[in-house]
Order: structure tokens, then C-alpha cells, then sequence
């Protein structure tokens, strides 16, 4: 026996297991008769499990059998039927929720996966699914939140009984249309079923594109979040740090430190190394103390020369200082182990300096010449050819 269950996203045909649950089908096709299901929402759906309706008040607790419509509160539920056993085992099982105490009312749900066999002791499998598989699979893709309701409603809109074999129980009423929907009924808060979803509507092509590139920003971070390369797909980037690159590989994080340290009270400067050779890979960060230094440094240091090299500073995009501490924690900053405190080392080219002048002076007296090996870092907006022009000018 088999009823067609119209909703907003398909039409689903479900067989029903008149044999073998002769109760139960009974009271879903008596249901199904006085349009008990119109307009009942979707409300629970979980990817890859179920999808639950039933409910008139669209919570999820509502709901009665047919002997409840007919005879009041004393008669809300039933009891249900466990013999022959049935198992959820396939996608799109029909089966009855179990209200609590083996009872059941009006509520139920499709199953969305095979293998739902833990759902056998609890649940009444009644029927199953033998057209619209493809309506359950659109169901399954649902956007819902983290009560797993859909943020856009999808609702039963009509039943159609194709044969029922069960007479009508004294009293009942049965409709000679489906009823018209007030709108207290369809106020659900959300997304109505009807309502077309238009994101580009009163948006230009620039706010548009702005939007696309947002979304795929948002995609890859979640897929760097995945493989664990971020800690946090909605994590952002320190501002205070500055990204510098195409270094001269003999600039060292002292260099850079004197120069950028013009503009604020710099907290680390780093050249990033290769781990075994130790040399240079030609790029390093800065930590200012504050935004503003950072600023000023990003605005007035691009495209600088430094030991010959013109080099390219832009805000640093690196999270690798921040650590996840598990879902729902957050993250927190870690910094390398502070090394030994140890007496400030003075730049080599600074008259006066100390662990400098002893080695100096005795390698000017023997080779009768300056030592300029550790010169200062040279860094000038201007172009090597005007560079070279100045010193013909002044010697």
C-alpha cells in the first residue's frame, strides 16, 4: 500500500508495511487521510542519519496519534508494534519516533544512511521509500544549524493515499480539501519555503565579485584548517608584524633591526634561515611593539635599498606563532624559548666597540690598512646609479 508525500522539495512514494505492522500503518494512513501532515515542517535534520517530521507545532515534542484527534489527551499515543522485527536498514526507511515507553504518536522520520541498525530496539520502521530518493538526497544537503533545524524551511505541503485497506474509525472527519495555511502556521522564523534565495540582488558586479572572493577565502582557510596547516579557519594575522623579502643573504637580523627600529621600539627581527645550512633564505619578520610603527615602517621601507638588494615589505599573513588549543578554546600565541641573557652585542661597524676594537686594531697595525670586512648596511631610496653619482661628486 503506498502513500505519495508531497513536500517543498519532491515527492516522496513510500510502500507501506501493512502485514507486518498492521497498527501502526493504520494510524499513519488515518493521518494521512484528514491532511494531519499539511504543512508540518521538517524539523530535525542530520546529515547522513535522519530526516524527523510529524510534528503540527514544528518543535519537535508535538504531535498525537489518531486515536488522540479523535479522543483527546488520554489517548495521545499508542502502543507500537515490535514483532516481526524490522531493521533500518537501508536509506529511506520509514519508520515512527518512539515518543518514550515503546509509545508512539505522529511523529517520523526517513533515514538518510544504510546500516541504522542501532535504531531497531527503539524505533518503528513502517515503510520505505521506493520513489524519490533523489528528494532525500536534497534533504540530506540541507544547510541546517547546530540543533540541526534547516535555516530555510522545507515542509510536507500534501499527502496522497493511493489505497487504504483499514475502515475509518467511528468519528472521523475527513476533509473534503486540503486546508488553507494561516499564517501563524508558516511563521516559522525562517526562510520561507517558497522564498527565492537571490545574493546578487541590488548588488553590484564590484560588491559581487567582493563576495566571491570572500567565500573562497573562507573555503581555503577551511581547507588549511583541515589538513592542519592553521589552527583556525577564521583565524587572523598579527597586525603589528611586517613581512620583508629579497634580502641580500649577507643581511643579518641585526641590520635589519637598526634600520627598522627608526620607526618604533622593535619586539623581534627574524631572517629565516634554512634549517641545516644555516644560510640565509632571503626573507625575514618584524614585530613592532605597536600597530602604528608598523605602519609607518610598511609605507616608508618598500622598495628601500639594503646591502644592495631593493627590498619588498608587505604585513605579514603568517599565523605560525599561534597555537590551536582544541575545539571551542581558542588559540594561543607561543614564542621560542628566550635565549641565555647574555651582554648586548654592539653592530661591528660602531667606533668604540668593544669585543671589535682589540681584533681591529691589531689587523690594522699588521696590515698597515682599516679593516672595513664588517661595513654598515647601506639602505637608500634612490637608484644605485644616482648612489654611484654622489660618491664621484663628493671625492
Amino acid at each position: 500500500m503506498s502513500v505519495v508525500i508531497e513536500t517543498t522539495q519532491g515527492d516522496i512514494t513510500v510502500d507501506l508495511y501493512i502485514k507486518e505492522r498492521p497498527l501502526t500503518c493504520k494510524n499513519f494512513l488515518k493521518l494521512c487521510k484528514i491532511k494531519y501532515y499539511n504543512f508540518c515542517l521538517f524539523h530535525s535534520i542530520q546529515r547522513g542519519f535522519i530526516a524527523q517530521t510529524g510534528d503540527p507545532s514544528g518543535g519537535g515534542k508535538g504531535g498525537e496519534c489518531i486515536s488522540g484527534v479523535l479522543y483527546g489527551e488520554q489517548a495521545r499515543l499508542m502502543k507500537a508494534e515490535t514483532i516481526p522485527k524490522i531493521r533500518h536498514s537501508k536509506i529511506g526507511t520509514l519508520s515512527m519516533v518512539d515518543y518514550g515507553d515503546n509509545l508512539l504518536g505522529s511523529q517520523f522520520f526517513f533515514t538518510l544512511a544504510s546500516d541504522l541498525t542501532y535504531l531497531d530496539d527503539e524505533h518503528c520502521p513502517i515503510g520505505e521509500v521506493v520513489d524519490g530518493l533523489e528528494v532525500l538526497a536534497k534533504l540530506n544537503d540541507s544547510i541546517c544549524d547546530e540543533e540541526h533545524r534547516p535555516y530555510q524551511d522545507i515542509r510536507i505541503t500534501h499527502t496522497v493515499i493511493l489505497d487504504d485497506p483499514f475502515d475509518d474509525p467511528p468519528g472521523l472527519e475527513v476533509p473534503d480539501k486540503s486546508p488553507v495555511p494561516t499564517k501563524e502556521m508558516l511563521d516559522s522564523g525562517r526562510i520561507g519555503a517558497d522564498e527565492e534565495i537571490d545574493d546578487a540582488k541590488g548588488k553590484t558586479m564590484q560588491e559581487m565579485e567582493e563576495i566571491i572572493q570572500e567565500k573562497e577565502a573562507k573555503a581555503r582557510a577551511t581547507i588549511l584548517e583541515m589538513i592542519g596547516d592553521l589552527p583556525d579557519a577564521e583565524i587572523a594575522p598579527p597586525e603589528n608584524v611586517l613581512f620583508v623579502c629579497k634580502l641580500n643573504p649577507v643581511t643579518s637580523d641585526d641590520d635589519l633591526e637598526i634600520i627598522f627600529s627608526r620607526f618604533g621600539r622593535v619586539k623581534s627581527c627574524e631572517v629565516i634561515r634554512d634549517q641545516k645550512t644555516k644560510e640565509s633564505l632571503q626573507y625575514a619578520f618584524i614585530e613592532f611593539e605597536d600597530r602604528k610603527a608598523c605602519e609607518d615602517a610598511y609605507f616608508k621601507m618598500d622598495n628601500v635599498l639594503i646591502d644592495d638588494r631593493r627590498i619588498h615589505v608587505d604585513f605579514s599573513q603568517s599565523v605560525a606563532k599561534y597555537k590551536w588549543k582544541g575545539k571551542g578554546r581558542g588559540v594561543q600565541i607561543f614564542e621560542k624559548e628566550p635565549l641565555p641573557q647574555t651582554k648586548k652585542r654592539q653592530a661591528p661597524w660602531i667606533i668604540g666597540s668593544a669585543e671589535n676594537s682589540s681584533s681591529s686594531n691589531k689587523h690594522s697595525e699588521s696590515s698597515g690598512r682599516k679593516d672595513w670586512s664588517r661595513s654598515p648596511p647601506r639602505y637608500s631610496r634612490g637608484h644605485a646609479s644616482e648612489q654611484k653619482k654622489r660618491r664621484n661628486r663628493d671625492y
